[in-house]
């Protein structure tokens, strides 16, 4: 297997070349077997072997809400992952301790205060 340095403009002419993509390393190669001559501009420089850095896989990754004005990632301070799918604005007797536990129904409780003193 070999490496190649393609842009993404021309990852198309790659991939009808033959090329394949290895999503573990995030890089185009030239699968064994095949000739490499019509590969050669995206060879690295005296036909060595381009072999790019391993993609790092983070550990379990919390699904963040995105601000869609400017497209970042917002995870509050009180951000809790819960372990189904249940509203946290409704009781659960599954969500209830982990709620308690991470300070968001304290926060939660607090901001409902406000909001009902400013409707009062």
């Amino acid at each position: 297997m070999m490496f190649l340095k393609v842009p993404f403009a021309e990852k198309d002419e790659a991939k009808a070349l033959g090329a394949r993509w290895n999503g573990e390393r995030k890089s185009w190669y030239v699968p064994d077997g095949k000739p490499t001559e019509p590969f050669e501009r995206w060879l690295a420089p005296g036909g060595a072997d381009f072999v790019p850095a391993k993609a790092s896989v983070a550990p379990k990754a919390k699904p963040l809400s995105v601000d869609s004005y400017v497209g970042k990632s917002v995870v509050g301070k009180f951000y809790q992952e819960l372990p189904h799918d249940c509203n946290p604005f409704e009781a659960c007797p599954v969500c209830a301790p982990a709620l308690a536990s991470s300070g968001w129904q304290a926060a939660h409780d607090s901001v409902d205060q406000m909001l009902a003193a400013l409707r009062a």
